[in-house]
């Protein structure tokens, strides 16, 4: 039984509760064969542990890192962290915010990978606008990996976890609850290089996102919305976050150059 063998059954064993299983890891939990054996038999999906070579150094800088990630699909795309964005926001989306979601994201997908947490509103356009660009996209699931929530996202579930990637620190068919969001987000804001805030109120979990992302360094962009609605985006620009109106904007403050022809709508950008 090897250190990574342990840290995989203790992560099925408390259904990927971080605290649980450090607790486990710090007392030397005893294991038997016939616990070990029965437990490793639900697993199904792939896995990449903090141990292994190929688990993402960036998620290591994170609070609580994982100690074991869940995962269908391409891993490699988690190897290329100056190219990966992402971009999150309410799941009571209003028109505005969905249109500009399909407006940046469109060109973001041409050259960056798409990060999102597959929730309803915002999140879902911005897998399913990089899907339809033939760009990537990587889902980071507050559920268990086996879990599609919410169910109306099935489609996409299976999509992103046949052609792209899709990864949960939760196991097999584990249910979400209001905890294991907050978390998820932590996961999402080391992952990306950057974070744009599609659309975002007040309480907005989307918040938990880029303050994670603020402690860590990263630059957060966010799409203005009229003054006349209640817009957590609007704060945080006065607070320094960069207005963004076009995937161009997000590119330069990520330093990155580009070209105007690679843009599929030059009149957004005049």
């Amino acid at each position: 039984m090897t250190g990574r063998d342990i840290l995989i059954y203790l992560s099925l064993k408390y259904k990927g509760k971080w605290d649980d299983i450090y607790r486990a890891i710090k007392r030397k939990e005893a294991i038997d064969d016939a616990s070990f054996n029965d437990v490793m038999a639900t697993l199904k999906a792939e896995t990449v542990t903090i141990i292994d070579k190929n688990y993402p150094d960036h998620l290591k800088q994170c609070h609580k890192p994982p100690f074991v990630l869940y995962y269908y699909g391409d891993l490699t795309l988690l190897e290329h962290p100056h190219e990966t964005i992402a971009y999150i926001g309410s799941r009571k989306a209003t028109e505005y915010g969905k249109k500009m979601t399909r407006i940046i994201v469109t060109d973001l997908a041409k050259k960056m990978i798409i990060i999102s947490g597959m929730a309803k509103g915002i999140d879902t356009i911005a897998h399913e606008t990089a899907i339809n660009v033939k760009g990537r996209t990587v889902a980071v699931l507050g559920s268990g990996i086996d879990f599609c929530y919410p169910r109306e996202n099935i489609e996409l579930y299976k999509l992103i976890k046949s052609k792209h990637l899709i990864i949960s620190e939760y196991p097999n068919t584990t249910e979400p609850d209001h905890s294991q969001f907050p978390l998820r987000n932590r996961i999402i804001a080391m992952l990306a290089k950057s974070i744009v805030v599609g659309e975002a109120d007040a309480r907005s979990g989307t918040l938990i996102t880029v303050s994670y992302a603020l402690s860590a360094g990263k630059d957060v962009c966010c799409v203005p919305f009229p003054a006349d609605l209640s817009s957590a985006c609007n704060s945080l620009i006065k607070q320094g976050a960069k207005l963004v109106e076009c995937a161009k904007d997000v590119y330069e403050e990520m330093g990155i150059e580009i070209t105007e022809n690679e843009f599929s709508d030059l009149q957004k950008y005049n």
